[in-house]
């Protein structure tokens, strides 16, 4: 797998997410500030509600606008053999019945991409396999939930 490649698709992803809920957020921000959306009454409270959603996007917006930003940061050059798993990584586990490929980035967990046929995760710091990974090596095992045991086979 070409990182660089991996990081570049993640950044694709990322970008296209994030135009298309920047036309969202403008949508709903236009919806809540139109002269219809005025309140016909005291129990109506379509505005208030217009007013709640672009302002829920108006943030995911900042957050995603943040994650380009730091995937962008990121480099796509391929860590040494013998590296620790650190920001950036891309690392590929080998289970008892699978493989499994992860980007471990700096936002965006769960955000998914498939490259070269293989589906590519990433996971933050912040999360539990994350946590269990950060300074782990190719070859080292990672005890994933009781009873089932991971080997990590490449760290890029």
């Amino acid at each position: 797998m070409n990182k660089q490649a991996v990081l570049d698709q993640f950044l694709a992803v990322l970008n296209a997410e994030l135009a298309s809920l920047t036309r969202a957020a403008q949508s709903s921000f236009a919806a809540a500030t139109d002269s219809d959306s005025k309140a016909e009454n005291k129990y109506d409270t379509r505005t208030l509600e217009a007013s709640y959603v672009a302002r829920g996007q108006a943030q995911r917006v900042a957050e995603l606008q943040e994650a380009v930003r730091a995937f962008g940061a990121l480099s796509g050059n391929e860590f040494e053999s013998g590296a620790a798993i650190t920001l950036g990584a891309l690392v590929s586990l080998e289970m008892p019945e699978e493989r499994a490929h992860y980007f471990l980035g700096p936002f965006a967990g769960g955000t998914e991409i498939l490259h070269e046929g293989k589906e590519i995760v990433v996971i933050t710091p912040a999360s539990a396999l994350g946590q269990k990974l950060i300074s782990r090596r190719a070859g080292d095992a990672v005890a994933l939930r009781p009873g089932v045991t991971a080997k990590v086979i490449a760290v890029k």
